[in-house]
């Protein structure tokens, strides 16, 4: 009980900071315009509440490394490629899965499909970096005292229950949006090739 709660607020702490963050970074660095920057109405990116998650789960799991600075660096080359994995996982699905590319990394040196590149991945080793010896001794004694107090897992519980109905709208729009597009793609291949054979007769007729 007392890990699933940890997780649980981990979760929720991450996809609500992580809507922040790019909220601000969409609207001061990349589109220059005050958008929302996830697939869900709400005011939280899932993406980021994994990669919190994963965050918490590397920097604080016994590797049995006894020399402290090897330690440190494989943990830290673990988080950059846990976080670039959490990206490449989440780009694939929604890509894939829902026809969505809610991120575009086409114009970058060395990019895979669009959805990781090598500059976006040592930006999150950096993250990870700042995480580890800045907010995650924080972050286990705050999540230690939230376990230990229930009362609060009802937020965290309400929140979840939020996302979870908001999840299962978006897909239902993007299944909807994603069967009329497909729907429309097939007239317009219908009018071209209609139009096609009309030239054709007229081309015909004409010799």
């Amino acid at each position: 009980m007392k890990y699933l709660v940890i997780i649980s607020t981990l979760f929720v702490i991450g996809s609500l900071l992580g809507w922040l963050i790019e909220l601000f970074f969409r609207r001061f660095v990349s589109q220059k315009k005050w958008m929302n920057p996830g697939f869900l109405t709400g005011p939280y990116l899932p993406i980021y509440g994994f990669g919190v998650a994963f965050l918490y789960g590397i920097s604080n799991i016994p590797l049995g490394i006894e020399i402290l600075a090897l330690d440190i660096i494989v943990r830290i080359v673990l988080i950059g490629v846990a976080m670039t994995l959490v990206e490449f996982i989440a780009g694939l699905i929604f890509i894939k899965g829902f026809g969505v590319k809610l991120w575009d990394y086409s114009n970058r040196k060395g990019n895979i499909m669009g959805i990781i590149c090598p500059i976006f991945s040592l930006a999150w080793l950096a993250v990870g970096s700042l995480y580890y010896f800045l907010l995650n001794p924080i972050l286990v004694e705050g999540i230690s005292w939230i376990s230990e107090n229930l009362i609060y897992t009802y937020f965290i519980g309400l929140v979840i229950g939020a996302m979870a109905v908001d999840f299962a709208y978006s897909i239902h729009l993007a299944t909807q949006l994603k069967a009329i597009k497909e729907s429309a793609d097939e007239r317009f291949e219908d009018l071209k090739k209609k139009w096609k054979e009309k030239i054709k007769d007229l081309r015909s007729k004409i010799k």
